[in-house]
């Protein structure tokens, strides 16, 4: 695989979103740098979603298994659910301390590290031979599976201005078809092989994007020189100082809240009757999910119009409208059911596209920090969801899971249009 058919035709030693030398002052001799306005060619920008999605993937293959984790090491479904929560924990942790780094050193090195890591802990959760080896690995690897969301900013920055809120989307839609699909992906192969066969399979993957991407990716020089507790403060700094930053991190923590209420217990509920579905079947309900992608696209290319506003409010009234399926006949009618996954997932998905556009214009400079500092709040919102999932199927059951994700939903679009009421995007 050749690099430069990748790129669009027009290079040059320097340009706007990747640098003539690198961190310590040298030329870099073996990755190419962009023309001021070239951008990403289409076959370089899917590359970036497909292996984005393969990242973030690694978090969310749990999910499915949970029912046979649960028996597989004799707990029951709460402490099964823990897998998911600890999974949520550890990326947001990851998201926290590790892709500000992002702006400091070379990307394509550090998103290299991260999967190879990654893949070393999926190996030891393939062989785990207990709940809590399983557990800590879990943490792990969801700790360093954010190389998804330091690729987003790295392709945004090599975008052209022009296109960078359909580049954005499209990254973003190939993250959340890695978070959709791995549940289908791992149904499937837990069915036939079981469910260690899963994690396995998913260490030769990331192992294997490793070695693609140390080939085949850009090096950039770092956009930022400062120390890491410097670094890590001027996260909190943005945060500070950009209003728009902390509307559109609280947006991120109740969507991906109610994202996170849905996707963390309904194996449990599609595995009890009326429906006894296998690891299979359920996982086959992320293909419904993966709807949202749609969603991603075209929000993208509609905050390049400038219409963030309209299809925030447009996405959160959509996610509302999701739960009101999800709760029909107490979630025991399958067709609304699946209706309901679609719709929540487009509402959830473009409202996450969105956010991201518009934080991406506010620091050019700062675009990972940028995105630690939203995404931290993404994922504390899917920790917060799942924990509440998990308490309300184990203690009311379908019904008592819809309310909670109305709820996180419900609060989105009340602070959306409290916002909207004083202007504020």
């Amino acid at each position: 695989m050749s690099i430069p058919a990748f790129y669009d035709q027009r290079r040059s030693g320097t340009g706007a979103g990747s640098s003539s030398t690198s961190g310590n002052g040298t030329a870099p001799k073996s990755r190419p740098a962009l023309a001021p306005d070239a951008g990403l060619s289409r076959r370089m920008t899917t590359l970036f979603a497909v292996a984005a999605g393969l990242a973030v993937a690694n978090t969310y293959y749990a999910q499915p298994l949970l029912t046979s984790i649960a028996k597989a090491f004799g707990v029951g479904s709460g402490t099964a659910s823990m897998i998911a929560t600890l999974g949520q924990v550890g990326y947001t942790v990851g998201l926290a301390l590790l892709v500000p780094l992002a702006d400091v050193v070379d990307r394509r090195r550090l998103v290299v590290a991260l999967l190879v890591v990654t893949a070393g802990a999926l190996a030891v959760s393939a062989a785990a031979p207990d709940f809590a080896v399983l557990a800590v690995a879990s943490a792990v690897l969801s700790l360093t599976a954010v190389a998804g969301p330091v690729l987003v900013p790295y392709a945004a920055t090599l975008a052209s201005p022009r296109q960078r809120g359909a580049v954005t989307g499209s990254v973003m839609s190939g993250v959340l078809m890695g978070v959709l699909l791995s549940r289908t992906v791992g149904g499937l192969i837990a069915q036939f092989a079981g469910w260690r066969a899963v994690y396995g399979v998913a260490a030769v993957l990331t192992l294997g994007l490793a070695a693609l991407l140390s080939r085949v990716l850009p090096s950039l020089a770092p956009s930022a020189h400062l120390r890491y507790g410097a670094l890590l403060r001027s996260v909190l700094t943005l945060l500070r100082e950009e209003p728009s930053l902390r509307l559109r991190a609280a947006y991120g923590f109740l969507g991906f809240g109610a994202f996170s209420v849905l996707w963390t217990s309904i194996a449990f509920q599609l595995a009890r009757p009326p429906y006894s579905f296998g690891e299979a079947a359920i996982g086959t309900l992320g293909l419904a999910g993966a709807a949202g992608a749609v969603a991603a696209r075209v929000t993208g290319k509609a905050t390049d119009r400038g219409l963030d506003r309209r299809v925030t409010g447009a996405m959160f009234a959509t996610m509302l409208a999701g739960w009101a399926l999800l709760a029909a006949h107490g979630g025991h009618w399958l067709v609304t059911l699946v209706l309901g996954v679609v719709v929540l997932d487009l509402g959830v998905q473009g409202a996450h596209v969105t956010n991201l556009a518009v934080a991406y214009r506010l620091r050019p400079e700062a675009r990972s920090r940028i995105t630690t500092a939203y995404m931290t709040s993404v994922f504390l919102g899917g920790v917060a969801g799942s924990a509440a999932s998990g308490a309300a199927f184990a203690g009311g059951g379908w019904s008592a899971v819809a309310a909670t994700g109305a709820a996180f939903s419900g609060a989105a679009f009340l602070l959306w249009a409290l916002s909207t009421v004083k202007g504020r995007k």
